[in-house]
């Protein structure tokens, strides 16, 4: 249904629900701006984008999506995309991805594949969240140590070998920063869960620094002076090369977004028993994307931690995602000039927090317990994603996965010739009632009958040597057919036909029969000869084995 949730949530809307909404709102605007300025200098772009991203983007997402308590903005799945696009395309490049990525999100919404994004395996999901995690604390090791270096290399070996060699540069006073930035994130929950502990942290940390005088890098020496005033919109130059160069970057935020996205609905669904439209939510994101990009923000998504905040501070509409917005814009206005006094190394340590946060260690531990299967596609995509491009990890882990399931599936799938001493019912009552028995044969297929298990078929064909004068297949335990094994179907008419011999299909479920029936099979083998039940398959085995003696 594509009706946005804020037309239904508003009905029955009351002051009690806004009171808490705007309370929810208000938290989350605090958290989300340490995290926005945060994720915008970790993706190598300016402060303020990020803060663009949350406003544009929380608003947009409020007010079109598909869950009533979803919060959006900049998240760290995109830091290592827009790093990388922003290296190679500029800041133009990047604007241009983000606005397509929103195009190919509506398109994904208005095709109604919502749905089609839960079937990516969770060990793909798990194993480029963790890798992203792993790149997203590599690329803040510099800033947490204090690290003078003047260009740090862009992939994850090269970071690590730069950061060894300059260790001898370590900034004691960043270090110090990063650690009481980090304690009192994670114990600050103890003292009080209300106030945000990334806020409080970045407070401590910038009064510390204004104190002790401390010789640390601030967003202030870093960037300069920033602006708070909302941003003109941005309408690039755009020519059909640049599009095709940047297809690949766009598909990725549109993926990504879309499967981070519907995560958190799914996950906020669960806090609240409530049931999220999905290709609402897909249409709601690629505006926010677009508009995103027009006022020089970054990629927009769903943001897990910032929906489940919403939800535990009492945000139960989408008015609690609008507030945070408008909060996010107000705080933004008025201190911005502020922000410049913040400490890059307390940054850091909130992005180590979000990494921390953002892996999936979990899956580490049950690694050895899972099916080899997908142990092999979660490593495969985790070490991917941090040593080549995620983009590679998430095309290779769905490859990957999909042979891995087609390997199951044929397994799964059996051809096998019943013999006269089968314990199965319906052979022994057909053996027992045809004039003939002799001159039968049945085989059974049974599982999904696709490319994968095919060649089973052919193999028991070829086997088959002189068939007898009926032959009987039994299709009762197959669910699904595809064109490849309709051929090898093919090629078992045609030796019947040479050698003269009665081709009967016994139970052939739905989807196979319809698929026969479109190819002529049907007509090729008649009508009469597909049976629906075992006393149909006795009565036209008779029937035939009574017209070939009467011919003969």
């Amino acid at each position: 249904m594509l009706v946005p949730k804020s037309i239904t949530c508003f009905k029955n809307y009351n002051k009690e629900q806004f009171f808490k909404d705007f309370i929810s709102g208000i938290i989350v605007a605090i958290i989300a701006i340490p995290l926005s300025i945060a994720l915008a200098i970790a993706s190598g772009v300016s402060p303020e984008k990020g803060l663009y991203t949350a406003i544009i983007g929380g608003f947009i997402v409020a007010l079109f999506g598909g869950s009533r308590v979803q919060i959006a903005g900049p998240t760290g799945a995109f830091v290592v995309i827009v790093y990388g696009i922003i290296e190679k395309y500029g800041i133009q490049g990047l604007i241009i991805s983000t606005i397509m990525a929103g195009v190919f999100l509506i398109i994904m919404g208005l095709l109604k594949l919502g749905s089609l994004l839960k079937y990516i395996p969770s060990a793909i999901t798990t194993g480029f969240t963790s890798g992203i995690a792993i790149v997203i604390l590599s690329t803040q090791v510099k800033d947490f140590l204090g690290l003078t270096i003047k260009n740090v290399p862009s992939d994850f070996a090269g970071k690590w070998i730069s950061y060894i060699s300059n260790i001898k540069t370590l900034n004691v006073n960043s270090l110090i920063i990063s650690v009481i930035t980090l304690l009192i994130i994670i114990f600050w929950p103890k003292v009080n869960k209300r106030i945000p502990g990334t806020f409080v942290a970045i407070i401590v940390a910038v009064i510390i620094n204004m104190v002790l005088k401390l010789n640390v890098t601030t967003i202030g020496s870093e960037f300069g002076n920033l602006s708070s005033s909302f941003p003109k919109p941005i309408f690039p130059m755009v020519s059909l090369s640049t599009i095709e160069d940047l297809m690949m970057p766009a598909l990725t935020i549109a993926i990504l977004g879309s499967v981070e996205s519907l995560l958190s609905a799914v996950v906020a669904d669960g806090m609240i028993g409530g049931k999220h439209r999905s290709n609402m939510e897909l249409i709601a994101q690629g505006l926010a994307n677009i508009f995103s990009g027009i006022f020089g923000g970054i990629p927009v998504t769903g943001a897990i931690a910032r929906t489940a905040a919403n939800i535990k501070n009492g945000g139960r509409t989408p008015m609690a995602g609008i507030i945070h917005s408008l909060g996010v814009l107000f705080i933004m206005m008025i201190f911005m000039p502020y922000v410049k006094l913040v400490p890059m190394a307390s940054l850091a340590a909130v992005l180590v927090m979000v990494s921390y946060n953002m892996g999936e260690w979990e899956a580490f531990k049950k690694i050895f317990k899972a099916p080899k299967s997908d142990a092999i596609v979660f490593l495969v995509t985790f070490f991917l994603t941090m040593f080549l491009d995620l983009v590679v990890a998430i095309g290779v882990g769905v490859v990957l996965s999909s042979f891995l399931f087609m390997r199951k599936m044929a397994e799964i799938s059996e051809v096998k010739y019943l013999l006269d001493d089968s314990e199965d019912e319906d052979v022994i009552e057909l053996v027992d009632n045809v004039n003939t028995p002799e001159d039968i044969s049945i085989f059974e297929i049974t599982g999904p009958f696709f490319f994968g298990a095919a060649n089973k078929f052919v193999n028991a064909i070829r086997e088959m040597g002189n068939p007898s004068k009926i032959l009987i297949i039994k299709m009762s335990k197959v669910p699904f057919m595809d064109s490849t094994a309709y051929h090898s179907f093919e090629m078992l008419y045609d030796i019947c036909k040479k050698h003269h011999t009665k081709l009967i299909i016994l139970d052939a479920q739905n989807q196979p029969m319809e698929m026969l029936k479109k190819y002529g099979y049907v007509d090729i083998i008649g009508e009469e000869n597909f049976c629906s039940s075992i006393t149909e398959a006795i009565e036209q085995a008779n029937w035939l084995e009574d017209g070939r003696e009467q011919s003969a």
